[in-house]
């Protein structure tokens, strides 16, 4: 059982009547992939033992009351009667309501207690943690038999449209879909998906997170995706066929390279080569194969820093004194870049030597210690009970 289920239930006892519905929804990390995604690629993420837990129970007074254990703070709205909070936390779970209200659904208010251990600006995602799993709370509560990919698509909404940000639907998909010892497969074109082992009981995975914020990320994505496209354009008008970059082999790209901007053909080249290692790091898997997993992590961080520029001295820094270390498998940069978080494959006896080194190394160049989370992959959302 996650650790923070029995302090949510005892939080929610405390301050409502009744016995609340517990639900543990995960953080995720993405092991390769990146970029992809509003390219209609693919990629590979897995839900965490990172989590948000809440415990939520139906009102009849269309009052919706949220208390936010990990901050210490309540907040009240009607339901049908949203607006943005200068909290900014409330706008996620306010944001899943409007959704099921615009849908039509019956709902007739909430009492909420949420909190969790997912490390906060670390890349993993916990806005779709709370997204999805007040989205699986509400359809189990109020029996609106709603299938999983209605509710990631709600979740994603809810960013989207009351949050405001322009998210892909990668993060509340894992965190609805996920499962323990897989990872996902996900097609971003068709959302079709497919779970791939991930079964190593010696290997870690461990996330280090520079203490940079990403304030280049937003901008700078847009300028990438700008960038695709008008790749894109040029070679559509050899293959009228062509939709996005997944469409595009590497063959006719170099083909048609003198047509192209030299950095926008970085740029494409990069997103071609991540959808290959996609396929190439689930065959690995397939085959049990995590030192070629592990070099394709390193490969993918070559082509974020080299080709699609999206990487920074501080990522890089992690990224080398991870690789330093016997016992590391592969590691690269995680997220939209220019800060966050590096992921890293270590041998499980290797992590403790993993947390020393690259904590040094990281300070004596940086001035500063890097956070460093171990993590497992875990199942997607679900609901508990207490022992």
């Amino acid at each position: 059982m996650s650790a923070p289920v029995p302090l949510i239930a005892e939080r929610f006892r405390k301050q409502f009547q009744g016995k609340p519905l517990l639900v543990v929804s995960p953080g995720r990390v993405n092991l390769i992939g990146e970029h992809t995604d509003y390219n209609e690629g693919f990629v590979l993420p897995g839900a965490t033992d990172k989590v948000v837990v809440f415990a939520v129970a139906p009102r009849a007074d269309g009052l919706c009351h949220f208390v936010s254990r990990d901050f210490n703070q309540e907040f009240r709205c009607e339901l049908g009667r949203f607006y943005r909070s200068p909290l900014r936390w409330p706008d996620y779970l306010q944001g899943v309501l409007d959704q099921f209200v615009k849908a039509g659904h019956r709902i007739s208010g909430v009492s909420c207690v949420f909190g969790g251990d997912i490390p906060i600006g670390a890349g993993m995602s916990s806005s779709a943690a709370i997204e999805g799993g007040l989205a699986f709370a509400i359809n189990a509560l109020f029996g609106l038999g709603l299938d999983s990919l209605t509710l990631v698509k709600m979740a994603q909404k809810a960013e989207n449209e009351f949050v405001g940000v322009r998210c892909g639907i990668m993060d509340q998909f894992i965190n609805v879909f996920g499962r323990a010892k897989t990872v996902l497969k996900i097609d971003c074109r068709s959302l079709g998906y497919e779970h791939i082992p991930f079964e190593r009981e010696d290997l870690r995975i461990v996330i280090s997170d520079t203490l940079v914020r990403r304030e280049l990320a937003s901008s700078e994505y847009n300028v990438r995706r700008g960038q695709c496209e008008a790749g894109v354009n040029v070679l559509r008008t050899h293959d009228p066929a062509i939709r996005s970059l997944r469409d595009v082999t590497l063959d006719l790209l170099r083909e048609h390279r003198a047509e192209l901007e030299p950095v926008v053909f970085r740029r494409c080249e990069y997103v071609v080569r991540e959808n290959i290692r996609v396929g190439d790091a689930c065959a690995a898997l397939a085959r049990n194969d995590f030192t070629v997993f592990g070099g394709l992590m390193n490969l993918s961080h070559a082509g974020l820093r080299d080709d699609y520029e999206v990487s920074s001295a501080e990522l890089d820094a992690l990224v080398e004194a991870a690789r330093r270390v016997p016992g590391v498998l592969g590691a690269r940069m995680m997220g939209a870049g220019f800060g966050g978080c590096t992921i890293s494959l270590v041998e499980a006896g290797a992590v403790p030597e993993f947390e020393a080194r690259v904590a040094r190394d990281y300070e004596a160049q940086m001035g500063k210690a890097p956070k460093i989370h171990v993590i497992r992959i875990e199942q997607g959302t679900r609901a508990v009970d207490l022992p």
